[in-house]
């Protein structure tokens, strides 16, 4: 297999130091709008497989022409949600794999944002499936660790583990800390102030998809492996859209340990309009220059991938799935955890970005193999889950499955009054 990575930051990066350690591929070109990080995330490698270039991943025909040259298999998307629709076409254009781990972008309803969808994650690359179907090929989408791995969960439990699935809820939580930092996102801001201010989109069996506002419906979780209780919230995210469409349930969220400062901060930015994407002018030394104010904000924080030598903690991402079995009544929380301690000594890469990185690498040797194949626009949960499993484990992360109480208890989510919310 010959794969296009495009996108050297952390993530990227992250790929790049886990799939040296895997025989299943011959080359994989790491691709970035910077030619000396994409040479960087190389050069550390130390494996002649690798090899670097620049390219813009806004420009679908330069990306799909890369693919040509280098007689790749399959395009990986390592960027920011905005690189989602130009990557995936040309991946098409090029008539190749595409995997990506975070799907097109959603806007919200024009008159009830909070109570119905408008455009939904990933519509943009569903409205092709048929396209991708006729042609014969694949795009896996979603397949970092949320959604991704997530959603192998969820239908690991479908498959094994429940006759009738009521609620499956993905809970996301953490105990990580950056020294010398007050504000300092483990992860790609611009990715997280759009997924956390955008309205959260939850599915039930006789609703369908709908939305409330950002933040809402507080509860606290209990995350294994000491992390503890973590307040969660509803936030945007594609597990909600992906999961319904191949597994049965009668209601799906998905819920984030942000943290009241956190939340405050994104509350404040969007109260400044320095969530806005649109470009403002700004007075420059060279005269007015146009910058978005979001992409101002990403530039001010320090870099995710260059934080983990100061992090300390555990990050989880994890399935709570609750129903019967036998006609018992039974819940579960399907986990994986990463040490940022163990990460960095092993990986050299923070835990929130090598846990994502990790799942997309197992998918390409799980499709490389032929285990996993299919055609046209395909979640993650498309795919049999226990070949993925067992391989992650291979690759030393292993996960981890615990008995819940079925209708509340010491583990299973515990709602927060909305007066505390507000105060």
């Amino acid at each position: 297999m010959r794969v296009l990575l495009v996108g050297a930051g952390g993530v990227g990066t992250a790929i790049t130091r886990i799939a040296a350690r895997r025989p299943f591929f011959d080359e994989m070109v790491v691709a970035d709008y910077d030619l000396a990080r994409a040479q960087a995330a190389v050069a550390a490698t130390g494996d002649s497989r690798f090899r670097a270039e620049q390219v813009d991943a806004s420009d679908t025909a330069a990306v799909a022409a890369l693919l040509r040259e280098h007689a790749c298999d399959a395009l990986l998307n390592a960027t920011d949600p905005r690189f989602v629709m130009p990557l995936f076409d040309a991946a098409k254009t090029a008539g190749v794999t595409y995997l990506d781990m975070a799907m097109s972008l959603s806007r919200p309803h024009p008159d009830r944002p909070y109570e119905q969808v408008g455009v939904k994650l990933g519509d943009a690359q569903f409205e092709q499936a048929q396209e991708w179907e006729q042609a014969g090929r694949l795009a896996l989408v979603g397949i970092g660790v949320e959604p991704g791995l997530s959603d192998i969960f969820a239908r690991y439990a479908a498959d094994e583990l429940f006759d009738e699935i009521d609620e499956i809820g993905i809970r996301d939580g953490a105990n990580l800390t950056v020294d010398g930092y007050d504000f300092a996102p483990s992860f790609n801001i611009w990715t997280t102030i759009e997924e956390c201010l955008n309205p959260p989109v939850i599915y039930e069996r006789d609703r369908g998809w709908f939305t409330t506002p950002p933040f809402s419906e507080p509860e606290v979780f209990d995350f294994p492996e000491g992390i503890g209780p973590v307040e969660c919230v509803n936030v945007e995210h594609e597990e909600v859209l992906l999961i319904p469409r191949w597994v049965s349930a009668r209601r799906v969220t998905f819920k984030y340990g942000l943290g009241e400062q956190f939340i405050g901060t994104l509350k404040t930015l969007h109260q400044l309009g320095l969530d806005r994407t649109e470009s403002v002018i700004v007075p420059g030394k060279a005269g007015p220059v146009t910058v978005s104010p979001r992409d101002v904000v990403a530039a001010s924080l320090p870099d995710p991938a260059t934080l983990g030598a100061r992090m300390r903690g555990k990050t989880c991402a994890g399935t709570w799935v609750r129903g019967t079995r036998d006609g018992v009544e039974k819940a579960v929380y399907l986990y994986h955890v990463v040490d940022n301690e163990w990460s960095m000594a092993d990986y050299g890469s923070q835990a929130v970005v090598w846990q994502t990185a990790i799942n997309p690498v197992v998918a390409l040797e799980l499709l490389a193999g032929g285990v996993w194949s299919g055609v046209g626009v395909l979640g993650p949960e498309a795919f049999p889950p226990r070949p993925f499993l067992d391989l992650l484990t291979e690759y030393g992360s292993p996960w981890g499955l615990r008995e819940e109480p079925a209708t509340g208890g010491q583990h299973a989510p515990q709602q927060v009054a909305r007066e505390q919310r507000a105060a």
